[in-house]
């Protein structure tokens, strides 16, 4: 009947208006509620009332509400907005999901190697304020409105716009009108526990919904005759539906606002309200799905939606030109807010020199990258045009004031076995750039990581290093017998071979083309092998020491990493060189003299077609003299665990069967990605490795090992958990590979 009476009003006030030669334009309001990803539905509401022709002069949101709306205040049509929605990954952008090419190496290692990281300021544990700080969906949101990035009063908006918030401090709503619509935005849909509260100005906000999740009266008083409201919000749940203590967390939490859109529910004169009740605020994997129903929704009020863009005065809306906003010329950069970090420091982060010509991809790159660093809790922006074709980037920092945490990880090889890892990090211990940082690392071996580095950006920064490494090993006699144990003095086929190794460095390092990491540096390494299983040394102990020498080298290296992925990549491309000279040595080596070794490896990832991608490695090692030192020789076999100075992986043998001075690999890997993070894969790998092979050709005399592997892995939140079954036709036999968490 409400529906009946209302389409009757509309139709005689178009006789009446229709008789007059100033007829009354109706102003149209739109509300849009909050919702988290039902909010969707946003979406397919505004394309039915977008095809029927209604006109939009006021728009109030709150929440997902702000954000939809803010971008059709923006200039994008419903259309243009569904398109961008269904493009982007929204689990991604949440979670902050940095893409590994935007992050320096540094932050490449330490994400790929612990499952969880903890504040642990004066050594308590403390709990991280939110899953994400909101810069992804702070990023896009700019990139999207960079063509109103001037405008400050959001009345002059191509559609007059406000939204919601909350001040966490008053527990008040706060209507956000004017200022950077990006960040006003942001803090309207920062849901607590979700994302972090949103500073600006003097006070922090929140989202919106929980003061205000429905705004009519704030878009009546903007001078709207007509409200139409989209509600994406849940209703009140019956005890079946309360079955865990978040679902009657916010069954609590919606009791204030179920009650207030019972009398805002009258006042809206076309009330869209999507049966959304199957998705969660947390379904944005049913972006999809959602955005339909709203839409299948809205079409349900096709006629009163006609009969009201008939009272309207047809005005074309100004269109944009959106591809524009994939360039940035940036003439100069402001920061303010950093109080411990340098100007220097935080543009080497952003791999940022002005003038520079660059694209929104890339600038969001070094966003992302500032914010790996975790030593910001907030990274605030905005362009201002410098009225010579460039802009000026503005910078207002917010520093995280937590300077330690901890860190744990766990990880099972065939090699090391058993390993549970617990780090400490320290942030600005001495300067004000610099992270130390302690691996200790327990388990069926004991072993440590230690790193100090003051971080300079552009300029040389400058590093200090510290590893212990140790495992021990059934291996084959014949893997020793160059080490002065004559196979033909004992009836054993393999023994034990223990190994021990610390390196200490000291280094220089810096970036060349803002994409080559360059170092150069001076290292002491104690090497230690030694066996049980035979022989008896000088003190009557039941041992035989192959190796105890302290050596000292001056290195270099350079890195090139852009991977997507370390562990299973679809693209990008891998390139790692270094050279040491070892020039002394204390020890039992009595007949050391000098040497050089140098290795390097080279990888191309491609992604090949639907869920399948093809990875291709060469690399290779030689050592350059100094033949009566064997302990730097290379040992191959196995998978899974850290590679070192020593060790490399081959698939169709067991950890440690082979070992020389010299050695070529090639290593061709398909992977299919059956599911999101669920792989199966297949590899072959070719190797010479002997001693001299440069020498006496035999680098190229044929191919001495092949193995071949299939397996499958998962990727999860301690690292990639992975099974493998490889086959040497040399040996004739398999071998199987398990490992588990990031390797360290």
């Amino acid at each position: 009947m409400k529906k009946l009476v209302f389409i009757t009003l509309l139709l005689f006030s178009g006789i009446v208006f229709s008789q007059n030669k100033n007829p009354e334009d109706i102003k149209v309001g739109l509300v849009l509620s909050g919702g988290g990803a039902k909010g969707f539905a946003h979406i397919g509401a505004l394309k039915a009332i977008e095809a029927a022709g209604v006109r939009i002069d006021y728009i109030g949101g709150t929440s997902t509400g702000a954000i939809v709306g803010g971008l059709y205040a923006a200039g994008y049509t419903a259309v243009q907005i569904d398109s961008i929605y269904k493009a982007t990954d929204f689990v991604e952008l949440i979670q902050d999901d940095i893409p590994r090419s935007a992050k320096t190496f540094f932050e490449k290692d330490e994400a790929e190697k612990y499952a969880i990281t903890l504040p642990f300021d004066n050594f308590k544990i403390a709990l991280p304020t939110s899953i994400s700080k909101g810069q992804n969906v702070y990023n896009l949101f700019s990139k999207l409105t960079s063509h109103v990035n001037d405008v400050d009063d959001f009345n002059d908006l191509p559609i007059p716009f406000f939204c919601v918030a909350t001040n966490v401090e008053t527990g008040k709503e706060t209507i956000l009108n004017k200022g950077y619509l990006p960040r006003a935005v942001t803090a309207s849909g920062a849901l607590p526990t979700l994302f972090n509260p949103v500073m600006l100005g003097d006070s922090l906000y929140v989202d919106g919904g929980v003061t205000n999740n429905y705004p009519i009266e704030e878009v009546r008083r903007m001078g709207a005759d007509i409200i139409i409201g989209i509600d994406v919000q849940d209703s009140l749940k019956t005890r079946e539906d309360l079955k865990n203590a978040i679902a009657i967390l916010n069954q609590i939490g919606n009791y204030k606002t179920i009650e207030d859109m019972v009398e805002k529910r009258k006042e809206t004169d076309i009330y869209i309200h999507p049966n959304i009740s199957e998705y969660s605020v947390v379904s944005f994997d049913d972006k999809n799905d959602i955005i339909d129903v709203g839409e299948k929704e809205a079409r349900r009020f096709t006629k009163e939606l006609e009969a009201l863009a008939s009272r309207q005065i047809k005005t074309p809306r100004k269109k944009f030109n959106f591809d524009k906003n994939n360039t940035l010329y940036i003439t100069s950069v402001e920061i303010n807010g950093n109080k411990n970090y340098t100007r220097s420091y935080i543009l080497g982060k952003l791999k940022m020199r002005t003038p520079m010509k660059t694209s929104f991809k890339k600038f969001n790159e070094g966003i992302n990258n500032l914010s790996a660093t975790n030593n910001f809790q907030e990274i605030n922006y905005r362009f201002y045009k410098d009225g010579n074709g460039g802009v000026k980037v503005v910078f207002n920092i917010m520093e995280n004031e937590s300077k330690i945490s901890l860190r744990l990880g766990v990880h099972y090889d065939d090699l090391y076995k058993t390993a549970i890892l617990a780090n400490i990090t320290r942030k600005r211990l001495f300067t004000n750039n610099d992270i130390t940082s302690f691996d200790f690392i327990v388990g069926d071996n004991l072993r440590y990581n230690f790193n100090y580095f003051i971080d300079k950006g552009y300029y040389w920064s400058l590093g200090l290093h510290s590893n212990y490494n140790a495992f021990d090993e059934n291996v084959a006699l014949g893997f020793v017998t160059q080490n002065n144990i004559n196979s033909d003095n004992t009836d054993l086929n393999s023994l034990n071979f223990e190994y021990a190794e610390l390196t200490n460095q000291f280094y220089l390092q810096t970036f060349f083309k803002r994409v080559f990491l360059l170092g150069i540096g001076a290292e002491h390494k104690w090497k230690y092998y030694k066996t049980e299983t035979i022989g008896i040394d000088e003190d009557e102990i039941p041992q035989t020491i192959f190796e105890d020498t302290n050596y000292f080298s001056a290195f270099g290296y350079v890195i090139f990493d852009n991977y997507d992925n370390k562990f299973y990549p679809t693209k990008g491309l891998y390139f790692k060189g270094d050279f040491n000279l070892y020039l002394f040595a204390n020890g039992i080596n009595e007949s050391f003299n000098e040497f050089a070794l140098g290795k390097a490896k080279l990888g191309y990832a491609h992604s090949l077609f639907n869920n399948l991608s093809g990875l291709i490695e060469a690399e290779g090692g030689v050592k350059i003299g100094g033949d009566e030192t064997t302990s730097f020789d290379f040992f191959a076999g196995g998978y899974g665990y850290k590679e070192s100075s020593n060790l490399v992986s081959f698939y169709g043998y067991d950890n440690l069967s082979f070992r020389g001075n010299t050695f070529l690999k090639a290593t061709l890997t398909l992977d299919y990605k059956i599911f999101k993070k669920s792989h199966i894969n297949i590899a072959a790998n070719i190797a010479n490795i002997g001693d001299d092979l440069f020498d006496n050709k035999g680098w190229i005399d044929g191919v001495d090992y092949t193995g071949y592997a299939i397996g499958c892995g998962w990727e999860t939140i301690i690292g990639p958990i992975e099974a493998k079954y490889a086959y040497s036709p040399e040996r004739g036999e398999g071998s199987w590979y398990f490992s588990v968490g990031y390797p360290f």
